[in-house]
Parts: C-alpha cells; structure tokens; sequence
C-alpha cells in the first residue's frame, strides 16, 4: 500500500499509482502535504479551472483502469467522475518522486513519459517491452507515453493494460 509521504491526489491506500512531472496549476497543489483524496466534483473543478491539458490526464487514467477492470458496470467517464482518485479506489495520481523501495513491490506504478523517466534516472534500469512502454526490471513499474491523446491513444492504451496484467504477482 502507498504511503502519506507522496504527494498528490487519491486514495491514501493506493495499490496503483501514476507519477506525473507536474501538477495542477493552481494554488492548493503547490504545497501538498500527502495525498488529497478527490471528492465528487473535485476533477471537474480542476479541469474547469486549468483547461485541456489536466482534463485529457484524468481522461486517460480514467479509460486506462475502467479497462484494466473490464467487469466494471457504467462509462470510463462514470468511473472518471464517481471513483477515480477517491477514498476506496486504491488509486493516486502523483507529483512526488517515485518511492522506488523494496516495500512498494506489489504497488502497479506508472511513470508518465519518457521524459520525466530520464529525469528520474529510470531509463537505464528498463526493457523496451513494446514500443514507448519500458519495464524497469524485477519491478512493477512501468514507463508510458505522457497521459495525451496524442502520445497514448485508446489503442495504446490497450496494450498497456496487457502489459499492466502480464506483470508477475
């Protein structure tokens, strides 16, 4: 399970993460301490108060686990506005650093971009498993394409749910 350390937005015992290089643009997210579960209404005030950008981010996130969890009664958009990041879920999205340590194994982590991976120093520990996706060895991370309709298209998507369930226990 994550720990309050990280900073970011979801369920304080998340079991999925995705890491973002950066946050909302907006003054409660510059000085989180831990993480912030969202509440009904809460994405779609973010998204109104910073445009495109953060709604495409929580779009993707949204298709990615209503997928990975195919059983799912409803939309991905229902999913997007009644569970993602809430209390329950197990998910976070986070700003912080990757924590990286032996303890967060079992945890699915995704790091958005191949960009903020380099930054992070995780190219060098991956596999190139399928085009734009890298694993970092004995882990459960991942590395995508940033969360854009552009760079991670509903096809890739896809793929990265097979990735995601092909991932050792």
């Amino acid at each position: 399970m994550g720990e309050n350390k990280c900073q970011g937005l979801g369920d304080p015992d998340f079991t999925f993460a995705v890491h973002i290089g950066n946050r909302p643009p907006m003054p409660e997210f510059d000085h989180l301490d831990g993480l912030r579960e969202v509440s009904p209404g809460d994405i779609a005030r973010i998204v109104k108060a910073t445009g495109n950008h953060w709604r495409k981010i929580f779009n993707i996130y949204a298709k990615l686990i209503f997928e990975l969890n195919s059983g799912q009664q409803g939309s991905w958009q229902d999913f997007r506005d009644q569970q993602l990041l809430q209390k329950g879920s197990a998910l976070a999205l986070l700003f912080s650093k990757p924590n990286l340590l032996p303890d967060d194994k079992n945890i699915i982590q995704i790091i958005t971009g191949k960009t903020y991976a380099e930054e992070l120093g995780l190219l060098s520990k991956t596999v190139e498993v399928q085009a734009g996706f890298f694993v970092v060895e004995d882990s459960k991370i991942i590395i995508t394409p940033y969360f854009d309709y552009r760079q991670l298209s509903n096809q890739k998507i896809t793929r990265l749910v097979s990735l995601i369930q092909s991932l050792p226990n």
